[in-house]
């Protein structure tokens, strides 16, 4: 049902606002030629959180220049508007909202998969995933923020490991068969926590994939080598 890991590694998602946004064609061709798996795109309206990044026309352009899977993860007031403009992106592009920001989630998510996309539900920092146990029978992914969400950045908020580990266990105990993302703060030290916490995919952004001080095909292969099968992995 779902795009599970590759040869038994973990996914790895760039996280695009923390690409060159003068260069955002060149960023995404070259982060496919160093194997990356899916594109990361956070859609972010000033309201639910205090920024703005991608619009319809930026994901539509992306979706059309690359094969790789969109990852868009909806920071927006009104889901309801956008999740079904953004689900006609990139072929079947995962779309992630967060639940508490609509009246009938479970009537979004399955719009959302009726329009051919993956649907996933992304966790604040200030819930548990126990608070969405009735939706995940109906997600391909379960996003956790580990950090709270608006810019790039931030530092770890601890206590979400232990959401990644929650989703883990839910996921287990129910039989689901949900990909379990995580997303802030995906450094070099903070990588082998969530791997071990339970995490599928990683946003990387600018304290990995992104680091300034590498180039990113360096970035890249210290972060293949991270995520490599025998690593440790939970």
């Amino acid at each position: 049902m779902t795009s599970t890991k590759k040869d038994g590694r973990v996914i790895v998602a760039p996280s695009l606002m923390c690409a060159d946004q003068m260069n955002l064609g060149a960023e995404v061709d070259e982060l496919a030629s160093l194997g990356v798996d899916w594109l990361h795109l956070d859609i972010m309206d000033g309201h639910y959180v205090p920024n703005m990044t991608f619009g319809t026309d930026q994901c539509r352009a992306i979706g059309e220049r690359s094969d790789l899977p969109l990852d868009i993860h909806l920071m927006v007031d009104d889901p309801d508007r956008w999740a079904p403009v953004f689900a006609g992106f990139g072929g079947a592009p995962y779309v992630t909202i967060h639940p508490e920001t609509t009246w009938h989630a479970a009537r979004t998510l399955s719009a959302l998969r009726e329009s051919g996309a993956h649907p996933g539900i992304a966790v604040d920092p200030a819930f548990s995933p126990d608070r969405f146990t009735n939706l995940l029978g109906l997600v391909d992914l379960v996003l956790v923020m580990a950090v709270n969400p608006g810019y790039a950045g931030r530092e770890l908020l601890p206590w979400t490991l232990d959401s990644v580990r929650r989703a883990r266990e839910l996921r287990d105990v129910g039989g689901y068969d949900f990909l379990i993302e995580v997303d802030g703060n995906v450094s070099w030290a903070n990588i082998p926590l969530m791997l071990e916490a339970g995490a599928d995919v990683l946003v990387a952004g600018t304290s990995s994939l992104f680091d300034p001080q590498l180039t990113r095909a360096e970035a890249a292969a210290r972060l293949n080598a991270l995520v490599a099968p025998g690593t440790g992995r939970g």
